[in-house]
């Protein structure tokens, strides 16, 4: 079973704890608002850098009230532009987030549980299963932390939950957390540049319709039938292809949001014509986006990239079906930052990566 965190991070419900530390303080109410400002708009390293506050009051505050709960062990950097955050987490636990450029987009790719137990068989992430879910406060505090690798000219356009761990099974902690991100007085990111991305658990996603589905939906299909799709994602043996389908009919009925379907494309086992056909049907009378993503080796795992030739009949196949598609680029493959390639690691905690 999937345990969840019993200590608080400030960033669980940040609104709560800061108002009952200014009343116990005596402290008014633009106090919170300044400490807002200065953690979300200024990017705030620590209390001391909120300058706005009298010094007593920041070493007050950073006895009192620690900022950050997680450590940054290792700091990668890819040649693209693309940067990832190795974070030992205080309540135990290691994970990873990105943040990754591209022209204007600014967007951050963040974790939800440590490890995941969806046993997509060319993932990284679940590699050595999973852990815990991740509290509110360690998922907000991965943007802040991503946030403040930016310079001072740019600003985080996107979100995406697309890191390890599976976000449906921990829309509890989840959802506050978006919740915070979106505010104008928090990150000011719109519902509509946040995609949740999931395997695909039906009930969940149900849920997600009726509570807030304001958020774009991305359902990592990887196979256009339920044979195929068990071999590559195990779970589905508990769901099947018919129910995800139909689940992600549901949200777009009530969200209006268009649906994006991801495709990892691995050599030899789902990337032939006939799965491009079996895709055209399933897919065509739906408002979605196909994403496919040439598979991004991982290191022990023994599955291929497909060559140029199956990938452009891959696509002249939906194209011709007139899919919308989008075949993903490669963004921090050389850090072990690209789609699937995120795991739990441990390397030494002075290492930093830089470029040469």
């Amino acid at each position: 079973m999937v345990q969840d965190s019993s200590t608080t991070h400030l960033f669980d419900n940040l609104d709560a704890r800061l108002a009952e530390w200014a009343e116990r303080n005596g402290l008014p109410a633009y106090r919170r608002k300044q400490v807002r400002h200065f953690l979300f708009e200024q990017r705030a390293a620590d209390w001391d850098a909120m300058t706005v506050l009298p010094k007593t009051l920041r070493a007050q505050l950073a006895e009192e009230l620690p900022l950050w709960a997680a450590e940054i062990s290792k700091h990668s950097v890819s040649k693209d532009g693309a940067e990832k955050l190795l974070l030992n987490l205080e309540r135990g636990g290691v994970i990873e987030c990105v943040l990754l450029r591209d022209t204007v987009r600014r967007t951050v790719c963040i974790s939800t549980q440590v490890g995941c137990a969806m046993g997509c068989v060319f993932c990284a992430s679940g590699l050595d299963g999973v852990e815990r879910n991740l509290s509110t406060g360690e998922i907000v505090e991965q943007t802040l932390q991503l946030q403040r690798l930016l310079g001072a000219e740019e600003r985080l356009s996107h979100l995406v939950v697309m890191g390890m761990g599976e976000p449906l099974a921990n829309l509890d902690n989840l959802l506050p957390a978006l919740g915070e991100v979106s505010r104008d007085d928090g990150l000011g990111i719109s519902p509509r540049r946040i995609t949740i991305s999931t395997v695909g658990l039906p009930p969940a996603i149900r849920r997600l319709a009726s509570e807030n589905p304001r958020y774009r939906l991305a359902i990592s299909l990887h196979a256009p039938n339920d044979e195929l799709r068990n071999q590559i994602v195990p779970v589905n043996r508990n769901i099947g292809v018919d129910e995800i389908m139909s689940a992600a009919d549901d949200y777009y009925a009530i969200s209006k949001r268009r649906l994006t379907f991801e495709y990892v494309l691995l050599s030899g086992i789902n990337d032939q014509p006939e799965h491009a056909h079996q895709l055209v049907r399933l897919l065509r009378d739906r408002h979605a986006l196909l994403n496919v993503i040439p598979y991004n080796p991982v290191a022990g795992l023994p599955y291929a990239t497909p060559t140029t030739a199956a990938q452009h009949a891959f696509r002249g196949v939906l194209e011709a079906g007139d899919i919308p598609i989008r075949f993903r680029h490669r963004k921090g493959d050389d850090i072990n930052a690209a789609c699937g390639q995120l795991r739990r690691s441990t390397p030494p905690v002075t290492q930093i990566d830089t470029p040469t």
